[in-house]
């Protein structure tokens, strides 16, 4: 009886989790993961322009921080005078020889907007699926542009002429549209074939 007692003793409460308490234990979240989503970021280090004549040449220099391998794609819209006048998709080049520094070139056509400053705002993002913007940076700079030919006409926003960028690959619109007409041809040419087999 004595050596009942004793076994009782040394018998303790189990700690092993059953399904029952398991929704009472906090759900612990991996710090390293939640470090790479916050220190994960977009940084422009560069909006600056060439007045030509009738355009104006913008050069925008961004980072990709901690490395270019932590993107796929982003999105950059372009604000003059917040009216926002571009928006592109660029794929991030994710070979060993590409740079983590980038640089895109659009140009703007100025014909017909008058001598003064404006002001001119890079917004860059990664565009999630739902709508959501990671890692969203914002640059604005104010620009005097002095015309180099007279207009009759006003024009109170500029077009872009041109968008290009170093390393990268800009996705235009009429370029998406391309690429679809050539997948849907693609794949109407391989139902016809395999209807012929």
């Amino acid at each position: 009886m004595g050596q009942t007692k004793k076994s009782q003793k040394n018998l303790k409460t189990s700690t092993q989790l059953t399904l029952d308490s398991l929704q009472n234990v906090p759900i612990k979240e991996s710090s390293k993961a939640t470090e790479l989503i916050q220190e994960k970021q977009i940084i422009i280090t560069e909006i600056s322009a060439i007045t030509r004549e009738d355009e104006l040449a913008l050069k925008v220099g961004f980072k990709l921080f901690p490395s270019k391998t932590a993107f796929s794609k982003v999105k950059s819209d372009l604000c003059f005078n917040n009216q926002q006048i571009s928006s592109v998709l660029i794929r991030i080049p994710q070979g060993p020889l590409a740079g983590d520094e980038f640089e895109l070139t659009p140009v703007l056509g100025m014909k017909g907007i008058t001598a003064g400053s404006y002001t001119i705002r890079v917004e860059m993002y990664e565009l999630w699926s739902d709508g959501e913007k990671l890692s969203f940076t914002s640059k604005e700079v104010a620009m005097q542009y002095v015309p180099q030919t007279r207009e009759s006409r006003l024009v109170k926003i500029p077009i872009v002429k041109s968008f290009g960028g170093r390393n990268l690959a800009v996705v235009s619109e009429s370029t998406k549209n391309i690429y679809r007409e050539i997948e849907e041809t693609m794949k109407k040419e391989s139902v016809t074939k395999r209807d012929e087999w």
